[in-house]
This record gives structure tokens, C-alpha cells and sequence, in this order.
């Protein structure tokens, strides 16, 4: 029998209360709610792409900045998904994405490996998104690939518009994240000749 793989996070702060479920066989399926109206739109994407069906509930202190309650969801996506994960056996481990949006175009790598390492090229010569700091898409993916431990590589290869850029990097690593946790039946065990993710 095959063991379902989710998981239910929750993270309290004086600044923040965040609470996240995920399963990573599911659907896409999706109730998202962090006071961030962009944010909410950008989890939303990596649900659907990465077919996780994810609950995301966030209060935060929203009247200081919005930086606190994206760091601390992306924190506790990211432990949701390691827990998730479980042991890791059979996965195929590594994924790789180039997505297309508009004029813009992303690529992501990421390989699940228990080692967490982000490489973010992305530059952008404006960086508003309406009232979103998308400098905050860093941050975000910066703690959500610490506490999932990935290795995870985001790159610009082109493109103008911010919200472009950033949904790119969110349905480009939620694509690539569903290759690298699928399970690929030739796989035995883990996926590394170390014994050990």
C-alpha cells in the first residue's frame, strides 16, 4: 500500500499565525487565504501547477509590512512539503522547468536533496506589482527552499513585466517540483548512492 503524503503545519509568532496543509498526490485543488491579495493569486498557481492540493491560511501583521507573513508562509510551505516528503523514497529527485508568460521567460532546477540551497538571477527594473514588493519573491523562496530542503536554481532569462516574472517563478517551480517529488516506480529506495537524503 502506498503511504498518502501530506502534511499539516502550523507556525505562530508574535508577528504571524500560519497554518498549511498539503498533499502532494492530489488534484490542484486550493483554499488560500493570507491577507495578501497577490500572494494568495501566486499559491494559488502553485497549487494548480504542481497539482498539490494545499490549504494555506495566513494572519499577519499586515499594518507593519507585508514581508513578515510571505516569509513566514513560505517557512512553513516549506516544512509542510519536507514533511510530506516522509522518507523521500522512490522519488525521481530532481526537476527542471522553462516556462513561458507573455514576454517573459523562467527557468527552474531544483533538486530534492536535503541539502537547501537557493540561486535567485533575477533582476527586475521595476518591482512593484500593484501594492506587492516582488523583491519579497526572494524571501519567499529563500525560506520555502531552506525549510523544504532544496536545492533550488530560479533564473530571468528574459522579460519586463514583474507580475509576469514572478507567476513565471511560481507555476515554473511548482512544474518542476512536481517532476522531482513524483514517484518513478524504477526507483528503489532512495534516490542517491549516499543511503541518505
Amino acid at each position: 500500500m502506498v503511504s498518502k503524503r501530506s502534511a499539516s503545519i502550523v507556525r505562530k509568532t508574535r508577528e504571524t499565525d500560519v497554518s498549511v496543509e498539503i498533499n502532494l498526490d492530489g488534484e490542484g485543488t486550493y483554499e488560500i487565504s493570507t491577507g495578501i491579495v497577490f500572494l494568495d493569486h501566486m499559491l494559488q498557481s502553485f497549487a494548480k501547477h504542481g497539482l498539490f492540493d494545499l490549504r494555506v491560511k495566513a494572519v499577519g501583521d499586515l499594518e507593519v509590512d507585508t514581508h513578515h507573513t510571505v516569509e513566514d508562509v513560505g517557512i512553513t510551505l516549506g516544512q509542510a512539503l519536507r514533511e510530506a516528503l516522509g522518507t523521500a523514497e522512490g522519488i525521481r529527485r530532481y526537476g527542471t522547468c522553462v516556462l513561458p508568460m507573455s514576454e517573459a521567460k523562467t527557468e527552474v532546477s531544483v533538486d530534492v536533496s536535503n541539502r537547501p540551497y537557493l540561486v535567485y538571477r533575477v533582476e527586475m527594473s521595476n518591482t512593484r506589482i500593484g501594492s506587492f514588493d516582488a523583491t519579497l519573491t526572494e524571501d519567499f523562496l529563500y525560506a520555502f527552499s531552506q525549510n523544504a530542503g532544496l536545492d533550488l536554481h530560479v533564473e530571468l532569462r528574459y522579460g519586463k513585466n514583474p507580475h509576469h516574472i514572478v507567476e513565471s517563478l511560481f507555476k515554473g517551480t511548482a512544474r518542476a517540483l512536481r517532476d522531482a517529488v513524483e514517484r518513478d516506480p524504477r526507483v528503489k529506495g532512495l534516490p542517491t548512492v549516499k543511503g541518505a537524503l
